[in-house]
């Protein structure tokens, strides 16, 4: 027989503690469970097999030691909470190298494969780089084959992809694709990369958590062919239907997208301009199907199913009322979800409602808090890359607020109700606004007046109007126009003078800082203990960005794909060399790269723009910058007709021989002359602003040179002493091109660094090998973006130049062949100049 210690582990610690006490002991193996998966996400690397059967055989050995040991309570809980957390990071890494090996073999990148399988989502509409529309959707692959015919060897392929499909032009019908439907594919594949910047977007993280180990673009031919219609019982299926059904009800693009996202859970409907306008309104939560439509769904049916059970008392003595309306509940939520894609919000959602109803169900009455954790733990089981996103801490910091918060008491009448109501939305809004700030670096002034009147008009109003419009389709005018009306106010609201509170990234003092300071302020304590939380916030509010010194000046080379973008900033001044590219219509660098950037190091405005000459990958970002920063001057060698004069307060040419000084830092401009800009008769390549940039000390310096050819070098070596174009670092002039980087370039310059900025598997195959043998032989150390992400150097020379993808690495990134130090292009591949910004600029937020 067992002994009574050994029964039951959660018996024992419940004997050990006082009956008030000992759930909340629980909370602390909790806990540890949260933190060993955390610990997995920060790994560069995965453990190797001896590392983790290491520490799985301690946490087992925890685990018995804890079941098995009379010692203290204290003892007991210390052994449930290690063990917890060693088997959390020994079962968060198990399933991390069970995703690793869905990889696509980096040996059939960039090849023809024909695909069978499964449109497994709703096609999101597109555009390609030309402005072609096109599909954008995941593929349940069924076989693989290496080569254009199904007769060709098989594959061992990822079972889940990530597919565009484009059409021939900008004025032709995308393919007709649906959901649900069986397709043969020819596509050409290529692994997940990202973009990487300083406080940017993990794209390859999205993507490894969805489950999308590779991406890719049918290739046009024959080899494309419907095999099977849709399965009545496809829900994707029926939720394109009801997307076109709307689509041709609603003729207001604006309306038809709010009201498919919140029923059938299709954020891509929804414009960037609007997404915008939502995000600065603190309301883009809403716009979702989140955590909160998701539970607003599932307490309506609850509320609905049990009050007609409680009609019939055969019903009740069957079952009681409550279970029947808890579990009622979980399932409409289980079926809103479903029905609106099954998005990762919507089922983190799930998975808590059904913890708390099963906990319920069992009887168990626990404090929320624990509940709360509990059905964290839950949802993490599920999905350990959970704790990676922002989505995650905010909805459960939410419920936790509220529920902190209470609810008011029914017998006060309705006004007590309401101000019950106020009052949790201010408690809730403020909780929230330190996560904000540490997640996205901008806080709404004006959302808890727009989620005052939004939540409730949302969730009340258009939600369930859009629902409805499946069965009644004319309420789908109505929930249109209920649309319109919001969308009136909070362009009213974001008009307001400081509507949106933008701050720099802080330190992670100032972070850990602002955070308890923020729960301080909402949590009930004395007055002057709130007073202190206001003290420890202002450090994340208003946080110091690092700048370089007096004298010395910082380089950034933002990883923005096939083009040029480099931030220059000294003590006090901001020059951004070119715009980088435009990815489709509507969609730039500037907008999605450079503006989030620059906030995030704390630039609130640039004093110089240069755009070194007219080429798109140059330019494309530059009407985004204008739009969202104010900058002084616009330098460029663009012709006097060019629009983008009329965007900046003030033009100037780009011409040999400016110079000026910021802060102790010298600026010099040696190309193009003053004549070749009047007179705008050489090519765009040959017009390249050519910048020098050297420190106070002028031990230190940069050239960049745009994309200048062979033929304008020869002419800046001949008009130039060989010590004047001398610099330590220099960006590659048009990408490692052929046409440039001539021997006698690289000669005089005899840079200690090389920067080049391309695209990944750009198509035009920068760096041309020969350009790089042509480097190494000089021994230069070459930096490639698509291995490197963005690179940044200090002329004060206390750092080393560093690569955000190495500094960044985690282990689900994609690693280079090569060290960054000196790496070569992949095989180029056909279609958009650079697919990895296109890809990740496809999404729709």
């Amino acid at each position: 027989m067992h002994s009574p210690a050994t029964a039951d582990p959660l018996q024992a610690v419940a004997r050990r503690a006082p009956a008030t006490l000992w759930p909340f002991r629980l909370a602390l193996p909790a806990l540890a469970w949260l933190a060993g998966l955390a610990c997995v996400q920060l790994q560069r690397e995965l453990p190797g097999e001896g590392e983790f059967a290491a520490v799985l055989l301690l946490g087992l050995a925890s685990l018995m030691g804890a079941i098995r040991s009379r010692g203290a309570p204290t003892l007991h809980l210390f052994g449930f909470s290690l063990a917890a957390g060693l088997l959390a990071f020994s079962y968060g890494s198990w399933r991390a190298e069970q995703r690793l090996a869905e990889r696509l073999p980096e040996a059939w990148e960039g090849r023809d494969v024909l695909l069978i399988g499964r449109i497994d989502s709703l096609p999101a509409a597109t555009l390609g780089q030309a402005g072609a529309p096109g599909w954008r959707f995941e593929f349940a692959l069924e076989a693989g084959h290496a080569g254009p015919l199904a007769s060709d060897p098989a594959l061992q392929l990822p079972p889940r992809l990530l597919l565009s499909a484009y059409a021939d032009h900008p004025d032709a019908a995308p393919p007709p694709l649906r959901a649900g439907e069986r397709w043969q594919l020819l596509v050409r594949l290529k692994q997940p990369q990202g973009l990487m910047n300083p406080h940017g977007f993990d794209y390859e993280l999205w993507m490894f958590e969805q489950g999308l180990r590779a991406s890719g673009v049918l290739r046009p031919g024959g080899a494309q062919q419907r095999l099977a219609e849709a399965p009545l019982s496809s829900i994707d299926a029926a939720r394109q239907r009801l997307r076109e059904a709307l689509q041709r009800r609603v003729s207001e693009p604006s309306a038809a997208g709010v009201l498919a996202a919140l029923s059938l859970g299709d954020q891509a409907a929804i414009s960037r301009a609007d997404w915008a306008l939502f995000r600065d309104t603190g309301l883009s939560h809403l716009l979702s199907v989140s955590g909160l439509h998701v539970t607003m769904f599932a307490w309506a049916a609850q509320g609905l199913l049990g009050w007609a059970w409680r009609g019939s008392a055969r019903l009740c003595l069957r079952c009681p009322a409550p279970a029947v309306a808890r579990w009622g509940g979980v399932a409409a939520a289980l079926a809103y979800a479903l029905f609106s894609g099954w998005g990762v919000p919507a089922q983190r959602t799930v998975w808590m409602l059904a913890s708390l109803a099963l906990m319920r169900s069992a009887g168990v009455r626990w404090p929320w808090p624990l509940a709360l954790l509990l059905s964290a733990l839950v949802v993490t089981a599920v999905d350990p890359w959970a704790v990676c996103q922002a989505g995650f801490w905010l909805s459960f910091c939410a419920v936790g607020l509220l529920m902190a918060a209470g609810d008011g008491d029914p017998a006060r009448g309705w006004l007590a109700q309401l101000m019950a109501g106020l009052r949790n939305q201010a408690v809730a809004t403020l909780g929230l606004a330190p996560l904000s700030l540490l997640f996205f670096q901008q806080l709404s002034v004006v959302g808890v007046l727009a989620n005052l009147l939004a939540i409730p008009w949302v969730s009340l109003v258009i939600t369930p109007l859009a629902l409805g419009g499946a069965l009644l389709p004319g309420l789908w005018i109505w929930g249109a126009l209920c649309v319109e009306w919001m969308m009136a106010l909070l362009r009213v609201l974001v008009s307001w003078p400081l509507a949106v509170w933008v701050v720099p990234v802080a330190p992670l003092w100032a972070q850990a800082a602002g955070l308890i300071g923020g729960a301080m302020l909402v949590l009930p304590l004395p007055w002057r203990l709130r007073a202190l939380g206001v003290a420890l916030a202002l450090p994340l509010l208003w946080p110091a960005p690092e700048r370089p010194r007096e004298g010395e000046f910082e380089f950034l080379a933002a990883d923005i794909g096939q083009g040029t973008a480099v931030l220059l900033r000294t003590a006090h001044h901001a020059l951004l060399y070119d715009a980088g590219p435009q990815y489709a219509p509507g969609v730039d660098a500037g907008q999605r790269v450079l503006l989030p950037l620059l906030r995030a190091l704390g630039v609130r405005r640039l004093d110089q723009l240069m755009l070194s000459h007219r080429d798109s990958d140059h330019v494309g970002g530059a009407a985004s910058v204008a739009a969202g920063l104010p900058v002084q001057v616009l330098r460029s060698s663009l012709e006097p007709g060019h629009a983008l004069h009329r965007l900046f307060p003030s033009s100037l040419p780009c011409e040999a021989g400016q110079r000026w000084a910021w802060d102790g830092v010298q600026f010099e401009l040696l190309h193009p002359s003053a004549e070749q800009v009047q007179r705008q008769q050489l090519k765009s390549n040959e017009l390249s602003c050519v910048l020098r940039v050297r420190n106070a000390s002028g031990q230190h310096s940069a050239l960049l040179m745009g994309d200048l050819e062979a033929g304008q070098e020869a002419e800046l070596l001949r008009r130039h002493r060989a010590q004047d174009l001398h610099a330590e670092l220099l960006l590659v002039p048009h990408h490692g091109s052929k046409t440039s980087s001539t021997p006698e370039l690289l000669a005089a310059v005899a840079p200690r660094w090389a920067v080049v900025q391309s695209g990944y598997r750009n198509r035009f195959g920068h760096p041309a090998l020969p350009v790089l043998a042509r480097y190494q032989a000089a021994d230069i150390a070459v930096f490639n973006s698509p291995d490197c992400g963005a690179w940044r150097w200090r002329s004060d020379g206390q750092a080393s130049p560093s690569c955000q993808r190495q500094l960044d690495r985690r282990y689900w990134h994609r690693q280079p062949s090569q060290a960054p130090a000196w790496v070569g292009p992949p095989a180029p591949a056909e279609g958009a100049a650079s697919a990895t910004a296109s890809d990740e600029a496809a999404l729709p937020w």
